[in-house]
């Protein structure tokens, strides 16, 4: 099987790490060949922060997925999440040199790039511009401008901004553990591809992911992003609280959590109680569900606060920016029995679970039906995007691929040798008409002089 047959999709969370190996079929699904699954150990709220540690959950996974898949894993799209993650709203245009010749993706990627070369904050780099509306000379609120004619190219862009520092380092860990990035994502872009609807979208929606370390943003309407951000608290921070509320340990937290725990103690018997083996000899504890639901409701409430302000925001009371399709919750803290319904009370938006298997060919046994695998397989959605793309725009992409790194460096890090090869050669186009070796060398040359 060659590479460009099969795509893998990395995320690379605060609980665990899971890659996942497919490829699109004839009917346009995917089909899963393999799954690998590690627990995340150098990653605190969607950060990294040790990086052997992450390094080698990085190739346990993967090192499973490739046990599974019976394929050798080189690339893979990666997932970006952590409290330095940012968004803004920028507009731009470009005049262009021929306006009888119609708008081709190539105006918009020169438009793009203008917008890449934004002067960010100290130590932050862009990770995604996001057209949104186009307007062409004077006609507004265009959502496909390729094939018309015009001379001025104008469009607003959702702008997401990440922390360099963070960036380099999963990218390091990436390269590390011998593999190479195809693409940085951001995760809650990744998990609306996997869980949501065109018809969503177009209507309004809001996908909340609540993942272990950080619960991430999207907000869509008219089919456009809108809003992206990412909340430093997770599934983890409930657990936390389960901890120092009952007086156990994290292992016992975790599971009382996942098995009994639930987002509204008014639905919970007082006369419930579980039993919690005592640490070395010590007696047993009796814990009440009721107020093993009060601990949880407490944070979630939080957490769900801290949605309602993003989608204040954003502008979703507002009767032209309504979210018609409500609220989509995923990711692995999703599962949190009736979380659905506190939800609907505390925004005051219809909410669902989201699960990614939709899309997904093979999933008979419905491992997948999870909501915690929604981000990584929305990672390989788009690893099989960028793979669809290549074939078609072979001649033109490799000089756009080129000139990429002087926006978003973590590419120049992972960058392939085809790639350097390529681009000595656009620089001897460029420059003069000899072996990209000797401009090397007089480059050099040049530098040894100044000095």
């Amino acid at each position: 099987m060659e590479t460009h047959d099969y795509s893998v999709g990395l995320d690379i969370g605060t609980t665990k790490i899971v890659a996942i190996v497919g490829r699109k079929n004839a009917h346009g699904k995917i089909e899963v060949l393999g799954v690998g699954k590690a627990k995340s150990l150098g990653v605190h709220k969607g950060i990294v922060n040790n990086i052997s540690q992450t390094i080698s959950s990085i190739k346990a996974a993967i090192s499973e997925a490739e046990k599974s898949s019976g394929v050798p894993i080189h690339r893979v799209t990666v997932g970006i999440a952590g409290k330095h993650i940012r968004s803004l709203q920028h507009s731009d245009y470009i005049m262009r040199e021929n306006p009888d010749k119609y708008i081709t993706d190539e105006d918009i990627e020169i438009l793009k790039d203008q917008v890449k070369k934004l002067v960010m904050l100290p130590g932050e780099e862009i990770i995604h511009v996001l057209p949104q509306e186009y307007k062409v000379d004077s006609e507004g609120e265009i959502q496909e401008p390729i094939g018309m004619h015009g001379k001025r190219l104008e469009a607003n862009f959702h702008v997401v901004v990440g922390q360099m520092g963070s960036i380099r380092n999963i990218a390091r860990c990436v390269r590390e553990a011998g593999l190479e990035m195809e693409a940085l994502t951001l995760e809650p872009l990744a998990s609306s591809e996997a869980v949501l609807t065109t018809e969503e979208k177009e209507a309004g929606v809001a996908i909340v992911d609540i993942g272990g370390g950080t619960t991430d943003i999207a907000i869509f309407k008219d089919n456009i992003i809108r809003h992206t951000c990412v909340i430093p608290y997770g599934g983890g921070i409930i657990t936390d609280d389960i901890k120092e509320g009952c007086s156990i340990i994290e292992k016992h937290a975790e599971q009382l959590k996942v098995k009994f725990g639930s987002a509204v103690p008014d639905l919970e018997k007082d006369s419930t109680f579980v039993t919690i083996p005592g640490l070395h000899g010590r007696p047993d504890k009796e814990i009440s569900l009721k107020s093993l639901a009060s601990i949880i409701n407490a944070r979630v409430e939080e957490i769900l606060e801290m949605v309602n302000t993003e989608l204040k925001a954003y502008g979703a009371y507002e009767q032209k920016r309504k979210l018609i399709a409500g609220i989509v919750l995923t990711g692995g803290g999703s599962n949190l029995k009736n979380l659905r319904q506190l939800a609907n009370y505390v925004t005051g938006f219809d909410a669902r679970i989201g699960f990614a298997n939709e899309y997904i060919a093979n999933d008979k046994n419905q491992y997948l039906k999870s909501p915690e695998f929604a981000t990584s397989i929305g990672l390989l959605m788009e690893s099989l995007k960028i793979h669809d793309k290549k074939p078609v725009e072979k001649p033109v992409e490799e000089p756009k691929v080129i000139e990429v790194p002087q926006a978003e460096n973590t590419v120049e890090e992972v960058k392939t040798e085809e790639q350097e090869i390529t681009q000595h050669i656009e620089e001897v186009k460029k420059n003069k008409p000899t072996f990209g070796q000797s401009i090397l060398e007089k480059v050099k040359k040049f530098f040894e002089e100044v000095e």
